[in-house]
């Protein structure tokens, strides 16, 4: 029943993709999710790893928390760590998606895992401290774990149209492209790096 390239596959170090819709590939083909654009950039760069989609449609950064434990089976590398759009969606605390974002980053550190951070912008109908504060506790985590932070993981995505689904909050495949690069420029460096 298992592929005969299947114990090939699993001896290759992971990089878990952990996060939500976004990271998911809402209203996407599997193949178009940025994690599978991800894969497909690693392999034509010749690096060897294999790209894990551990998003969960919904999920917010207290849900991440929950299921962090049993995302980080195996040997894993990289976590690229995409939670709190759905916090700010739905106006929750900004100082408990910090605590529960710095507990993700905790738990996979202690494993020896690298995070790299994917920066989120709040909707702008909370005002402006709560997108102000949301954007900060980005940058903060980033500051004081020492992990590598995307800026905005949606940069010159969100917001426009020909790059989003008809929900207004989705890429679509050209969108996912886009997020893809916005990951790349960040992960690329570190892996040059694990490759000397």
């Amino acid at each position: 029943m298992a592929s005969p390239s299947l114990p090939k596959t699993e001896e290759l170090p992971q990089i878990v993709a952990f996060g939500d819709s976004l990271t998911a590939g809402f209203g996407l083909e599997p193949a178009q999710s940025y994690p599978a654009l991800l894969q497909k950039r690693l392999d034509e760069k010749g690096y060897r790893y294999r790209v894990v989609n551990a998003g969960v449609s919904g999920d917010t950064s207290a849900d991440g928390l929950r299921r962090i434990d049993w995302s980080l089976k195996g040997d894993i590398r990289f976590l690229i760590l995409e939670l709190g759009a759905n916090d700010a969606l739905r106006g929750q605390p900004i100082p408990a998606m910090k605590k529960n974002l710095a507990q993700i980053i905790e738990h996979t550190q202690s494993r020896g895992v690298a995070v790299i951070l994917a920066g989120m912008e709040a909707p702008p109908n909370y005002g402006e401290e709560y997108t102000r504060d949301f954007r900060t506790a980005f940058q903060d985590l980033a500051r004081q774990y020492h992990v590598k932070l995307i800026p905005f993981f949606l940069e010159r995505v969100g917001g426009l149209a020909e790059y989003n689904q008809a929900d207004g909050m989705h890429p679509n495949a050209k969108g996912a492209e886009m997020v893809t690069e916005n990951v790349w420029r960040v992960l690329e460096p570190l892996l040059a790096r694990q490759k000397k």
